[in-house]
């Protein structure tokens, strides 16, 4: 028997079979661009992405070959939620969470709801990313379509709920919300009364891993899976990426190598509010149970891919067309020690604590015989002296004694010595390449009785494959760069602040 992850995120989704000791059977893919119909507006065509899934997992289930399918979850995207009526079907494209509609409430929302009080219920503070806004605006601007509309999914309950499953959302997206009691694990009636929603429009709340129902027969026919395939319950992308990679208890971290570099950390009580909000930490609920995480975050697979695009245009296109890694090419180019260009990683908007929208990027110590490569160790390291800024400030009782590598850049060998280097931890590198795929699959086996706890099954599947340890030297080298790095956005700040307004 095997497990089936399915993984959507916002520019592509992926189903992968997995055997019941971890190895990976078949995987498919398949990319999507997000649409702007109007200036400051990013939304998914939900009725697209609908038929793109199932295209991914009709390949990956014919690519399991004589394996059956046992159970199957879903890994999804954070707050974009997708409109359905009860006759399951897609009313409205899915308003992304850097969509700006929805921003025109918040001054409102601050009226009736500080920071402080919503955090105490929520774990996060007020922002035009979470779904709230998103719902005020359909409800506005599209009335007749909020009345038409049986629930407002998230991506993980959409996809379920196309497949056959029952309306239900688990406790991590849900969080993604702002309408979500984080101590009661359900809504709160609180904010929605405050926000002026109804509860109906919203579906039940239930534990990642738990069975929401099975495959219908229309749908197991189309995908080639077997007929009443159980379908468990999944998680918020992250946290499943937390599965995938075995981070399921308090000391360990996630570390998220994709467009966004996430820093993930496991603890099992929550902080005081005030703590967290100083340093822009929101508390959600885990995959694992019993567990909470948080997001230190910045868009450093972004800048990395921006050099790829700006220093190797050319060497993309050949590179595509035989099949080479192009960034592994650009990464042998770096130089063993820490680079001399110090860069500021304010490419775009950056995460906690700040959140800085008004700046912009910053590469220093650019000489005439400044080879590429040293260019691109100077925005990796600064990803990870932004995040190290964060990392040292983490409130009593959350800690980190190891980081667990997911995504794309985890394949690095380079990359990953660098972040053990300036965070002063170990990184693990996993066999699997496909952690959340891996960790729905996980979600998966423990919601149809093939594993007894979600620790079996990540005992079972998640095989690590490499260890990297600090280097003493480097590390004492890379805090004096550190020292460095944490002077250059004051001493900008209002120069850059200015430019970016011009």
């Amino acid at each position: 028997m095997s497990l089936l992850g399915i993984d959507v995120g916002t520019s592509g989704c992926k189903a992968a079979v997995f055997a019941e000791d971890g190895r990976m059977l078949a995987m498919a893919y398949q990319e999507y661009d997000y649409q702007h119909p109007q200036p400051g507006w990013a939304e998914l065509d939900a009725r697209q992405v609908w038929e793109q899934v199932k295209q991914t997992i009709r390949q990956a289930a014919a690519g399991a070959g004589g394996d059956p399918i046992k159970a199957l979850s879903v890994s999804s995207l954070g707050e974009a939620v997708v409109p359905v009526n009860a006759a399951r079907q897609i009313l409205a494209p899915s308003l992304l969470n850097f969509d700006g509609r929805g921003a025109e409430y918040l001054a409102g929302l601050r009226t009736i709801l500080d920071d402080e009080r919503l955090y105490r219920i929520n774990g996060n503070t007020l922002g035009n990313h979470y779904s709230l806004t998103k719902l005020l605006w359909f409800k506005e601007h599209c009335p007749d379509l909020y009345q038409q509309t049986d629930k407002f999914l998230h991506w993980g309950g959409f996809v379920a709920l196309m497949l056959g499953a029952q309306p239900a959302v688990d406790t991590s997206l849900a969080n993604r919300t702002l309408l979500f009691d984080l101590d009661r694990g359900d809504w709160s009636d609180d904010l929605l009364a405050l926000a002026g929603l109804e509860r109906a429009k919203l579906p039940p709340v239930t534990a990642s891993g738990a069975g929401i129902g099975s495959v219908s027969p229309a749908m197991a026919e189309e995908l080639g899976l077997p007929a009443r395939t159980p379908i468990v319950n999944g998680g918020h992308d992250q946290c499943c990426n937390g599965v995938g990679c075995g981070v399921i208890a308090p000391g360990q971290a996630m570390y998220g190598m994709g467009t966004y570099i996430c820093m993930m950390p496991v603890f099992e009580r929550r902080p005081e509010p005030a703590a967290m909000i100083a340093q822009g930490l929101n508390t959600e609920h885990h995959a694992a149970p019993g567990q909470f995480v948080s997001f230190i975050y910045n868009q450093g697979g972004s800048l990395v891919k921006w050099f790829r695009d700006t220093y190797a245009a050319a060497e993309r296109k050949s590179a595509a067309a035989a099949g080479i890694d192009l960034y592994a090419s650009l990464m042998a180019e770096m130089p063993a020690a820490p680079s001399r260009v110090m860069a500021l990683p304010h490419f775009t908007a950056t995460g906690p604590p700040q959140f800085i929208s008004d700046s912009c990027g910053v590469l220093a110590g650019l000489y005439l015989e400044t080879p590429r490569g040293e260019i691109l160790k100077g925005i990796l390291e600064a990803t990870t002296f932004y995040l190290r800024q964060c990392f040292e400030s983490l409130p009593p009782g959350i800690a980190v004694s190891v980081f667990r590598a997911a995504g794309g850049g985890s394949k690095s060998d380079a990359w990953l010595q660098i972040c053990a280097d300036i965070l002063g931890r170990p990184f693990v590198r996993c066999k699997a390449p496909e952690a959340g795929a891996l960790g729905a699959a996980i979600l998966a086996g423990v919601g149809s009785g093939v594993f007894a706890s979600l620790q079996e099954g990540v005992a079972t599947m998640v095989q690590p494959e490499r260890e990297f340890y600090p280097n003493p030297s480097m590390q004492a080298r890379y805090d004096e760069r550190f020292a460095k790095y944490c002077q250059l956005w004051p001493l900008l700040q209002a120069y850059l602040r200015d430019l970016n307004r011009a």
